[in-house]
């Protein structure tokens, strides 16, 4: 199993940039899909972007895609969100998950799917 931790969240102005990091611990992290989730006040979860296994695939949600880059470093057992061209409507904790579900290169976007979660990272955008 892996356990995620979240890091490098902060408040930022609209038009920022901001990376956030994951680090899993575990010997057997490049056997498992990692995600990225936000979760704004009084609203759901939401997938934001996931990287598959060996990093050959990725997915984006409509609402970051072509701002928001994924990558993971399976060397060092962690996974990346670099995040441009922020927006207030970004304001969310974000969350880093990791899956078993699938195949090598799938990515999964359904928050049942991922088994392991982290604990968030407060990202705040101010207009």
């Amino acid at each position: 199993q892996v356990q995620p931790v979240e890091s490098g969240g902060g408040l930022v102005q609209a038009g920022d940039s901001l990376r956030l990091s994951c680090a899993a611990s575990g010997r057997t992290f490049s056997n498992y899909h990692m995600g990225w989730f936000r979760q704004a006040p009084v609203q759901g979860r939401e997938f934001v972007a996931g990287i598959s296994r060996g990093g050959d695939s990725t997915y984006y949600s409509q609402s970051v895609k072509e701002r928001f880059t994924t990558s993971r470093d399976n060397a060092k057992n962690m996974v990346y969100l670099q995040m441009n061209s922020l927006k207030p409507e970004d304001t969310a904790v974000y969350y880093c998950a990791a899956s078993a579900t699938g195949s090598y290169y799938y990515v999964p976007r359904g928050e049942r799917q991922y088994d392991y979660w982290g604990q968030g990272t407060q990202v705040t955008v101010s207009s």
